[in-house]
């Protein structure tokens, strides 16, 4: 019988682990076979390693390791042959273990300070490196916290609003876009009122009125009463996301032909104009009057304000003039209610 045998390096190639390298003995790799290349062109090693930019000795070193497969190459593990021994007592570890099986929610934050009013010299973390080699040995369970899942608000498909573009430029024309919000006042003692507002924050003309409740339809009708009492046209109307401001208030917008914009949630900058003037009703008119308890009664006095606000009382931002003078300087040709100097209540 005849035996054919292959070269003995076939069997040193088989005997390697065909492996995917790493990008570090990847490289190695290639400079060990650049490294043979300049020597068998004649190049010194100390000439060839400087080429390379490696030292011989680590050059030489890579090689040696090559030949017992390139998985040698990968680069070895750099913990101490010597490491920090635990410097907490038996007792320490048993005490912790104890606690934390009594409350295992409880991390490290907690258990420090009952442990150290025991009479524990330790810190936190010392509590936090012996709560993790009991976990480590199984001795305690890991916590594991449940994110909350929030359900997300269904967002309706509005019929005629739509959200105020982000960097919205401001208004530069008076009722280029009209502010209105609501108010809760309390007239008189068990007697709660839903007070509206609009306000232009160019020319600070104001209009106001007061409602039972605050809906959509109580909405549409102050729409009707700021068109008629305002003395500009409406370009657009900026409301916050309340739902008096949907349903017969956006329909009421849409049929008037008054663009809706709807503010992002928790935005009342946006809105400054109008909440300032809210404390103004609130601190000049609601507080400072004793006002009848029903709706119909109280109208009068909102309308006689509302007119003392626009025709007598000064603004600071439009240079002490009135609202009314302030519209007169803009065009002459605007028709303005007369001037009222005084509230009558």
């Amino acid at each position: 019988m005849r035996i054919v045998a292959l070269d003995r390096s076939f069997y040193e190639l088989y005997r390697q682990d065909i492996v995917d390298l790493t990008p570090r003995a990847s490289e190695r790799f290639r400079l060990v076979q650049g490294f043979e290349r300049l020597r068998e062109k004649g190049i010194s090693g100390e000439e060839a390693a400087q080429i390379l930019g490696k030292s011989r000795s680590t050059l030489y070193r890579w090689r040696q390791r090559l030949r017992r497969g390139p998985r040698h190459l990968e680069p070895l593990s750099t913990r101490p042959k010597q490491t920090r021994r635990p410097s907490w007592s038996p007792e320490l570890v048993r005490r912790v273990e104890r606690l934390r099986q009594d409350f295992p929610g409880w991390g490290k934050e907690t258990l420090a300070p009952l442990i150290q009013g025991e009479g524990f010299a330790v810190s936190e973390a010392t509590v936090g490196r012996v709560l993790r080699h009991l976990m480590d040995r199984g001795v305690v369970h890991r916590v594991r916290y449940r994110r909350r899942r929030y359900k997300k608000a269904r967002r309706t498909r509005r019929l005629h609003a739509q959200r105020l573009p982000k960097h919205c430029p401001k208004p530069t024309r008076p009722g280029e876009r009209l502010q209105i919000d609501t108010l809760h006042v309390v007239p008189a003692p068990g007697t709660w009122l839903k007070h509206f507002s609009a306000s232009c924050p160019v020319a600070r003309w104001t209009v106001g009125d007061i409602y039972q409740r605050a809906t959509s339809r109580s909405a549409a009708r102050f729409l009707d009463k700021v068109i008629e009492d305002c003395p500009f046209d409406i370009g657009s109307v900026q409301v916050d996301g309340g739902s008096e401001f949907k349903d017969e208030f956006e329909k009421a917008c849409k049929q008037r032909g008054v663009p809706l914009y709807v503010l992002p949630p928790k935005s009342p900058k946006l809105n400054a104009t109008v909440e300032r003037m809210q404390e103004t009703w609130r601190g000049e008119f609601y507080e400072m009057y004793q006002l009848p308890d029903t709706v119909t009664e109280i109208r009068p006095y909102i309308q006689r304000f509302q007119d003392v606000y626009n025709t007598y009382r000064p603004h600071q931002s439009l240079r002490r003039q009135t609202p009314a003078r302030y519209l007169q300087a803009l065009d002459p040709r605007v028709v303005l209610p007369p001037v009222v100097s005084k509230v009558l209540i």
